[in-house]
């Protein structure tokens, strides 16, 4: 009889042992599947936020695209050999006066320079010039053929110290705080990520290095330029002030164009009240 109880005890404890056992293995997978979908939904929230930046309707510009940015309708991207033959027009020079920009940004030797959507090099030579022999020049493109074409051209130049970076729609690939200035020249407008863009240029700046946007103004109507295509000196502004960046100054100097200059600011660390520094 003594064995027979112990022999049913066993098995109640088997059984509980076993209802512990499969509880334990559903808490462990509920709490597995949990975290999958919290990834999955917390990424899809964190996607929903990015693209919340932007707005999609149709556009209100054939020369644009049916995507707006704080207000601004995104312009079509210029590219191949028709991009190559506007760039390199015989009149350009008298119409944007391309030499007294260069002289604008007052660069020197050994400084590190970035050219965004270079094109053919037609500013990524002149600003190589500029900081030889020690400094260079990056130039960037997200157009291999492009990229192609600004290779091509240096050699021709014989102009040694530029860097061919091939960026991506958000990322313009160029090292992180290692900048001391990089230049849009009638680029920023066709960036159909713009957000992700700037803070991809931001973060290669130095503390203090430039950021420089070369824009049609949209301010005057007779600069004969489709309208995506020119940007107000309010609107970059605009668009600039969600990064740390503090507006440097503007040149209206120029024929069509401004010069609106951007320098990175200097993260300084706040120190708590309660802290006593100690000299």
């Amino acid at each position: 009889m003594r064995l027979k109880r112990n022999s049913e005890a066993g098995r109640a404890l088997g059984l509980v042992a076993t209802v512990l056992l499969s509880l334990l293995s559903l808490i462990l997978l509920l709490g597995g599947l949990g975290g999958f979908w919290g990834s999955v939904f917390g990424q899809a929230d964190r996607l929903a936020r990015s693209e919340d930046r932007y707005e999609f309707r149709a556009g209100e510009h054939p020369a644009g695209i049916n995507k707006y940015y704080m207000g601004r309708q995104i312009a079509h991207v210029v590219s191949g050999n028709e991009n190559a033959l506007w760039l390199e027009r015989p009149e350009r020079e008298k119409e944007e006066q391309t030499t007294e920009m260069i002289e604008l940004l007052k660069l020197k030797p050994g400084d590190v320079a970035a050219d965004i959507g270079a094109g053919t090099g037609y500013i990524t030579w002149r600003m190589a010039k500029k900081v030889a022999p020690n400094g260079k020049v990056y130039a960037q493109e997200v157009q291999q053929e492009m990229l192609d074409m600004v290779a091509e051209n240096m050699k021709k130049r014989g102009v040694t110290n530029v860097i061919f970076t091939l960026g991506t729609a958000t990322d313009a690939k160029l090292p992180a705080n290692a900048l001391d200035l990089i230049i849009m020249v009638d680029v920023y407008h066709e960036f159909d990520h713009p957000y992700e863009m700037g803070e991809s240029l931001v973060r290669a700046l130095k503390a203090g290095g430039r950021l420089v946007f070369v824009e049609f103004r949209k301010e005057d109507p007779k600069v004969p330029i489709y309208e995506p295509h020119k940007m107000s000196e309010a609107q970059v502004k605009k668009e600039m002030a969600v990064f740390p960046l503090e507006h440097a100054q503007t040149f209206t100097n120029l024929p069509w164009q401004h010069v609106i200059v951007f320098k990175k600011k200097e993260l300084v660390p706040s120190v708590p009240k309660n802290v006593r520094i100690v000299e």
